[in-house]
């Protein structure tokens, strides 16, 4: 009844739409960072350092201040290309107009500075039709999942 007619609470796999379609610049991962080594800095001194609680937290702020940095040095090294539709900083969003007009001025969009073609956006949509493609074995992995557990709750199995 509840999966069946999406009867009861939503839950994370309900979305509409993954967490994983959009990016940051890397103005704002680089705030990210500064603001986690501060929280971490201010909950590994006294009197924190000495609660349960406040270890956990210093734990989690240093793991996603690692995933976080990886994701800057995405960004920064070209792996991951932004769009319009991702975060971008103020910085990043003055770039981009000025880069707009410069290129309305004659420069062409398909060349770098170096005179070498710039083929960001073919590997920006093949990785898009790659993550269409995991998003798509997810659910079928979810729903295979949930539907082995729907049987085994039928049958009395575990």
């Amino acid at each position: 009844e509840l999966i069946e007619n999406g009867r009861g609470l939503k839950t994370v796999y309900d979305r509409p739409t993954p967490e994983a379609e959009y990016n940051f610049s890397a103005e704002m991962l680089e705030a990210m960072i500064n603001e986690l080594s501060r929280l971490i800095t201010k909950y590994s001194a006294s009197p924190w350092n000495t609660k349960i609680t406040a270890n956990k937290v210093v734990t989690l702020l240093t793991e996603h201040r690692t995933l976080i940095q990886e994701e800057l040095d995405d960004v920064l090294v070209g792996r991951r290309v932004l769009t319009e539709k991702d975060f971008l900083g103020p910085k990043e969003r003055e770039r981009r107009r000025n880069l707009t007009s410069e290129n309305k001025e004659g420069a062409t969009p398909t060349t770098d500075q170096e005179g070498e073609k710039d083929y960001s956006r073919y590997f920006f949509a093949m990785d898009q039709k790659l993550l269409e493609v995991r998003r798509i074995d997810t659910r079928k992995s979810l729903y295979k999942k949930r539907k082995e557990a729907q049987d085994a709750a039928k049958n009395g199995t575990f």
